[in-house]
Formats: C-alpha cells, sequence, structure tokens
C-alpha cells in the first residue's frame, strides 16, 4: 500500500534545490540587458547629459565602447542610467567603504592627569605626536579624581599647553570642553605635507593608547 505524501508547507523536499541568498550588496542595481524600459535618459562616462534616447540605442552605444550601461535613478521619468565601468564602479565605492571602516578605527586617545609632572607631560605629547603623524585622529583627555574638580582650570592649562606642542601635527575640532569629570578635546592630523615634528622618539619608546583605560575614579576624601 503506497503512502500519500504529506501535504503543506514543511522542510525543503530532497529534490528541491537548495537557493543561496545573494550578499552582493550592488544586485540591486540594474545594468545593461536587465533594463526593460524603452527610454531611458543617457548620461555620458564624462558625466555630460546625451538626453533621452531609445534604450536599445543607448545599451548599443555602451557596448560600443566596452562599457555597462548602468540604471543611477530608477523613480526618475524616464530613469536615469549612466554608461560606465561597472567593475570600476563597484571597486571604487569598495574602497569608500573600506577606508571609512579604517578611518574610523583610527582613533587614539592620550590621557593626562591636572598634576601632571612635566617630563610626564612630555611624554604624552610625544605619543600624541607619533599618533598624529601616522594619520589618526588624537583624543586629548585630562581626568580629575576627587577634590580635583575644585580646580578644573589646571585641566584646561594641560590641554592648551598640549595643543600648542602639537600645533605643528594636528588642529582641535573644537574647543576643549569640560564633560563630566574630565576635558575632551579632538585632534585631527594636519595633510602629511605640513606636518612638523618637534620630537623624536626614543629607541626603545612606543606610543601608548590610553583608550579604555580601566582607571577607578577615587572617591572625595573630605568623608574624612
Amino acid at each position: 500500500m503506497a503512502l500519500s505524501a504529506p501535504s503543506g508547507g514543511g522542510a525543503r523536499r530532497p529534490n528541491q534545490p537548495f537557493q543561496r541568498r545573494n550578499n552582493d550588496p550592488f544586485a540591486h542595481i540594474k545594468r545593461n540587458d536587465k533594463i526593460r524600459v524603452p527610454e531611458i535618459r543617457v548620461i555620458s562616462p564624462e558625466g555630460k547629459q546625451l538626453g533621452i534616447l531609445p534604450t536599445e540605442k543607448a545599451l548599443s552605444l555602451a557596448r560600443q565602447f566596452n562599457l555597462d550601461l548602468v540604471e543611477m535613478s530608477a523613480n526618475a521619468t524616464p530613469p536615469v542610467c549612466r554608461i560606465m565601468d561597472f567593475g570600476k564602479y563597484i571597486y571604487e565605492e569598495q574602497k569608500k567603504a573600506s577606508h571609512v571602516k579604517t578611518t574610523a578605527s583610527k582613533l587614539k586617545e592620550v590621557e593626562f592627569t591636572p598634576r601632571i609632572a612635566d617630563n610626564d607631560f612630555m611624554t604624552k605629547v610625544r605619543h600624541a605626536e607619533e599618533f598624529l603623524d601616522h594619520g589618526n585622529k588624537v583624543k586629548l583627555r585630562v581626568k580629575f579624581r576627587g577634590r580635583e574638580m575644585a580646580h578644573t582650570e589646571f585641566g584646561f592649562d594641560i590641554i592648551k599647553r598640549a595643543l600648542a606642542e602639537l600645533a605643528g601635527m594636528g588642529h582641535a575640532d573644537s574647543e576643549p570642553r569640560l564633560l563630566g569629570k574630565q576635558i575632551n578635546v579632538m585632534l585631527t592630523p594636519l595633510p602629511t605635507n605640513k606636518r612638523k615634528r618637534k620630537y623624536t622618539m626614543q629607541a626603545d619608546e612606543q606610543a601608548i593608547d590610553d583608550t579604555g583605560t580601566d582607571a577607578t575614579e577615587d572617591h572625595d576624601e573630605d568623608h574624612k
């Protein structure tokens, strides 16, 4: 007696082909034969308007130069397409995305204390200078503990002094600001050809990034 197969949905049948999910971020962009509208507004590879053309004519023109016809604005009437090297376009877009990710991860922090000794201060400055010389953004920070909050002007003096020392390597994105128990300011490196180092690292010295330092705040000693 033959058994009937169960009805309804459920697991994929063994004889059905497995469909992979398309992870191509550019798969949604129509190009060449996938552009099915009868006419389009065409832009040349140099960015010049070629006017409204029949799609077949625009596609023939793109192939004449071994290029692609790529839809840039599907919601326009008619849709706007550009003749370009689509492979090169993908490469440039991926390069931009990679650059953004790399830049975002290049944030370094250098932390000072309001009562920092001169030699320690200069060590921190050299480290910040090294980071800037490598094209990193640098966050300068002065952290107050306990009763040090009563004299925040000392912290601002430290920051201003550090900014003056690093003026040849980077510029402040904004004025130093007191946020909670610390003063912060962000430095962006100058263009490579405009950077002027004042100091050199010692042979066995390595620039220290204070990002994520787990320093426990001191309690106010007034309870004593």
